[in-house]
């Protein structure tokens, strides 16, 4: 590299740093004083909100703990702290107390036999899920004024088959407008805050379900990912996120997907404080198709993975790695190298600084039209809108407004994004195989103050590469920074290999302990 080169990069980092370090106290000043969620005051509650998802359904089958109450808990919860929070859409449903009632009469009655109990391996306890993907009765916005009065006619295919399992819906969760940006915020919800610093971002699109599990509020979620949606709120919020190898999961009646389209990066999937809730909540809700190819039962030796990892994505558009994030990729690649004996190397993605404008070009290959969907069927005119938003009229957040200008851009070279994607990609499945996995940063920083992505959003390209390459990756929480925010790693695995990130999430899980409250625990 020539040395006027080097300059100009040293140049262009300390501009990011600059900027960031302004960004913070400028946003920081407006917001005003760190606030966190409140503390559920009973000690009993704490722990029993607290719980995973597998240990809740096992305790119910057990009969140690009844449905009714964790369900009434979890309602009480949200309807004490929504208020500071702002997830919900709808909810908490009062027809939920009454399925869980019923479960635990059918529990005392032993109406069930062991062949119906194996089936329902979720029986009993509660779970949300974000509003665009829909639930039969209850409201369906996608987060648009114009939408406010519909209601969804039937269930999506991952609700239907949670309810299978025996899990109950309590609530649906705050989004972005049609699920395209970083934020949870719209103009008819408003916006969703993080419960470890009210004043920062929750992340999107899955965002309002990440502050619910995170919080408390809700045994686990259901998150869709396009660009990082489950893994950005994920990690902002500290809790565990999948976002599976294509096809894994039906998207059918999520976001209006019918589960037929090809070619689509979008994938749904769950979202828990525990690692060890991921594989059983894949489970249920994998296609018929994929189960026998993901072997999700299969056990995995993590002393036999092969361990690679990339430094940063050699965007310049996106913020310098952190110290504290930085110190993350070196206690994971310090702690696989003590279990293995073996070196955790360092993998050269290719064509990783193309990440935005690959996403760019393949969300205009999408079988959804977003714009028309921003618009509820009709086309919107961006100008217009941008005029009506100066005035104080539009029923559009900027950010939406930015979706709409965007289009009017001019268009990603189609012969060079498929040639970098298909690079990157081959790149990166011979050099897994069958047995390796990556550890990338999740963001080169942690959450940051609401209204901070709209001047500096690149850092979302940490995420959406894995949506362009269409492979599984698994949100791992990782402590605290000095801030108090979540800090994260994604494990990255090859097409159809869910399994091996659900294991070394599970590993990271007991190694460096996983989702922290955001909130005391015991007091």
């Amino acid at each position: 590299m020539s040395a006027c080169k080097m300059l100009l990069e040293a140049l262009l980092v300390l501009v990011h740093i600059i900027s960031d370090r302004l960004l913070e106290l400028v946003f920081g000043w407006y917001l005003g004083a760190h606030k966190r969620v409140a503390t559920p005051a009973n000690a009993d509650q704490r722990a029993m909100l607290a719980k995973s998802a597998v240990e809740l359904a096992t305790q119910i089958r057990e009969r140690k703990l009844k449905s009714y109450d964790i369900v009434k808990a979890y309602c009480d919860r949200i309807e004490s702290v929504n208020g500071d929070l702002n997830a919900i859409v709808d909810g908490p449903f009062a027809d939920a107390l009454q399925q869980a009632s019923e479960i635990d009469q059918k529990l005392a009655d032993n109406k069930y036999s062991k062949e119906q109990l194996d089936a329902l391996p979720f029986l009993g306890v509660p779970f949300t899920t974000k509003d665009s993907t829909s639930v039969a009765g209850r409201r369906h916005t996608l987060g648009l004024v114009s939408r406010k009065n519909e209601r969804a006619k039937e269930d999506a295919e991952c609700v239907r088959l949670m309810r299978a399992s025996g899990a109950i819906i309590i609530a649906t969760s705050n989004v972005p407008e049609v699920n395209k940006w970083m934020e949870s915020r719209n103009m008819l919800i408003g916006r969703t805050n993080n419960p470890y610093d009210l004043r920062r971002s929750v992340g999107g699109s899955s965002g309002g379900e990440a502050c619910l599990i995170s919080a408390c509020c809700t045994g686990f979620g259901l998150g869709t990912d396009i660009g990082g949606s489950i893994r950005i709120p994920a990690f902002n919020c500290g809790i565990f996120g999948h976002k599976p190898s294509e096809g894994a999961i039906s998207m059918a009646g999520c976001t209006f997907r019918t589960g037929k389209e090809q070619n689509t990066m979008v994938c749904a999937g769950p979202m828990t404080r525990y690692a060890t809730d991921l594989r059983p909540l894949m489970q249920v809700l994998l296609e018929p198709s994929k189960a026998k190819m993901l072997q999700l039962q299969e056990p995995v030796d993590l002393s036999k993975l092969r361990y690679f990892y990339a430094p940063n994505n050699r965007m310049r558009q996106c913020n310098p790695i952190q110290r504290e994030t930085e110190q993350v990729l070196h206690k994971v690649r310090k702690h696989f190298e003590d279990l293995t004996g073996q070196q955790v190397r360092q993998a050269e993605l290719p064509a990783t600084e193309l990440t935005g404008k690959m996403w760019r070009y393949w969300m205009t290959q999408e079988p959804a039209n977003f714009n028309k969907l921003l618009g509820n069927g009709a086309d919107l005119n961006p100008f217009v809108e941008l005029f009506k938003k100066l005035l104080g009229q539009s029923d559009f957040s900027m950010a939406a407004i930015y979706s709409l200008l965007d289009s009017l851009l001019p268009k990603e070279s189609e012969t060079l994004m498929r040639e970098a994607t298909e690079k990157c990609k081959s790149y990166l499945q011979q050099l897994l195989g069958d047995n390796g996995v990556l550890f990338y940063h999740s963001s080169p920083r942690t959450a940051p103050f609401h209204y901070y992505p709209l001047l500096k959003f690149m850092d979302f390209s940490y995420f959406s590469l894995f949506n362009v390459l269409r492979l599984p990756v698994t949100q791992v929480p990782m402590g605290l920074d000095a801030k108090g925010m979540p800090l994260g790693i994604q494990v990255v695995a090859n097409h159809n290999k869910d399994r091996l990130c659900l294991a070394v999430a599970e590993q990271l899980e007991r190694t460096f302990g996983g989702w922290v409250a955001p909130f005391p625990l015991r007091q």
